[in-house]
Formats: C-alpha cells, sequence, structure tokens
C-alpha cells in the first residue's frame, strides 16, 4: 500500500505516527512525513525465521530440481523412473551461498546453510559483527563471481533498486541460481529473464517480483528453471501473529514518549 507525497500531505496535524506493519518501509514517503513532523517505525525481525526457511526450502528445491520433477509427472512424463534421473541433483554441502545483506534475515539464512554444510560470502554496505559466524565478506562483483547460490536480503532504496542487472548476472556462474525474498525490484526482472532465457544463469527462486502481482502472461511463470512464489515468506501464522504483537508495541512505546524501531 504505498502511501505518498499527496497523500501524507493531506494527513491533519493529529497525525504524528505512520507504523508500517512490516520490515519494508519503500512504499512511504520518508520525506514527505518528516516535513509534516510525522514519525515513521517500521516492524524489523518478525519475520527472520519464516523468510530465511522459504529460502533454505528454495536452494533444497533447486538442488534437487524438484519443482521439475513434479511438472514432468503432472505431464505424464515419467523418465526419471523408467530411464533415469534427467534432471540435475546434488549436494548442498561445500556449495558457496553468496548472501547480499547481513540484516536479521540474511544472518539467519547463515545461521541454517553453515549447520548444512556451506560456506558463506557476505556482501553488506555497512560493516557487521556477526559473532561466532563463520563467513568471509567480499566485494559485491567477488560474491556474484564466486557463487554457487545468491540470495537477496537488503532493502529497496534508490541505491539498491536494479542492484542485480544485466552486468552484474554476466558475472554469475553458468550454473549458479539466485533466490530473492527481499524486493522485487532489486533485481533487474527484463535483464534476469533475458539470462534465464539464454541460460547465463542456472535458474531462480522469486518469492518477490518488479510488479506485485505480476501480469500473468510475465514470462517467469512459464519458465522450467524459476520457481515462483506469491510474497508469501513473511506470512506464517507465527510470524503473522508476532508482526501483530510488534505493531501493538511500537504505538504503545510511541504514546508512552519513548518511541522504538524509528526509520524517520
Amino acid at each position: 500500500m504505498p502511501i505518498g507525497r499527496e497523500l501524507i500531505e493531506k494527513f491533519p496535524h493529529c497525525v504524528k505516527l505512520i507504523c508500517e506493519a512490516g520490515t519494508g518501509y519503500n512504499n512511504i514517503d520518508i520525506e514527505a512525513a518528516k516535513e509534516k513532523n510525522i514519525s515513521v517505525c517500521n516492524v524489523p525481525g518478525y519475520s527472520s525465521e519464516a523468510v530465511a526457511q522459504l529460502v533454505i526450502t528454495f536452494i533444497l528445491n533447486l538442488t534437487s530440481s524438484l519443482s521439475e520433477q513434479q511438472r514432468m509427472i503432472e505431464n505424464k512424463n515419467y523418465d526419471n523412473f523408467t530411464k533415469y534421473l534427467k534432471v540435475p541433483h546434488f549436494e548442498i554441502q561445500n556449495k558457496t551461498l553468496g548472501v547480499i545483506g547481513a540484516g536479521a534475515i540474511g544472518q539467519q539464512v547463515m545461521k541454517v546453510a553453515k549447520a548444512l554444510g556451506m560456506n558463506i560470502l557476505v556482501y553488506s554496505r555497512t560493516s557487521k559483527d556477526l559473532g561466532d559466524l563463520d563467513v568471509k565478506f567480499v566485494s559485491l562483483d567477488g560474491l556474484l563471481k564466486e557463487s554457487d547460490f545468491i540470495t537477496l536480503h537488503c532493502p529497496l532504496t534508490p541505491g539498491t533498486k536494479y542492484l542485480i542487472n544485466k552486468s552484474k548476472l554476466e558475472l554469475m556462474k553458468p550454473q549458479a541460481f539466485i533466490i530473492n525474498t527481499a524486493r522485487g525490484a532489486i533485481i533487474n526482472e527484463a535483464d534476469l529473464i533475458e539470462a534465464l532465457k539464454n541460460k547465463k544463469i542456472a535458474g531462480a527462486a522469486l518469492d518477490v517480483q518488479e510488479q506485485e502481482p505480476p501480469e500473468l502472461n510475465n514470462p517467469l511463470f512459464n519458465m522450467k528453471n524459476v520457481i515462483l512464489t506469491p510474497h508469501i515468506g513473511w506470512r506464517c501464522l507465527e510470524s503473522r501473529q508476532r508482526l501483530l504483537n510488534l505493531l501493538a508495541n511500537n504505538i504503545e512505546a510511541f504514546i508512552k514518549g519513548s518511541p522504538i524501531n524509528i526509520v524517520q
């Protein structure tokens, strides 16, 4: 739900807080809110585990070509059973996972991936203390070149829009996969479709798209090397209840004069 300048300027002066019911707040015109002396807060961390679980689910699906195998059965193609396995199938231990963004969700992904035996490369625009996590910080280009899987966990800002574009996709290994559970426009979707069509990369798993919902004629729907889900990473029952609880905490703290999770 976009809350742009035109709407914010119509708010009466009694409006003092906009509370984003989620982590990302790119839908709010922060500058317009600031000009009207309206605070903006968000709810970070409520879905870290849920989104991380979806990322790992994507990785496990991609390593076993699970989605493709199920499509073959739906199409009455039983060659995997009657002849030999015709799709890629490989282990994930010792594979390299590149994590772009080292916030709460990114760190949760790292923890699970490490438990599964993956090597972790991290690119972050701000320095992070990751404690005991055994990871290596690298440049963005270095991460794209070396990773077998790349997962995005940065906010959508003017600086990260189309962070992954044609030139960046060309740095990836042809056998590498990209996963996006953050915001669709961090990847230039047209460039991604071109790379997937031309098999410049092995595939993609996308819980977010540049336009949501996507147009029904979007080529991504019909690509065998793509897994699409409708922005469900945060939607687990437990995470939604947690979101409501934290949302109430934000509002209560603001009323008491000790605001928390303020982004502006």
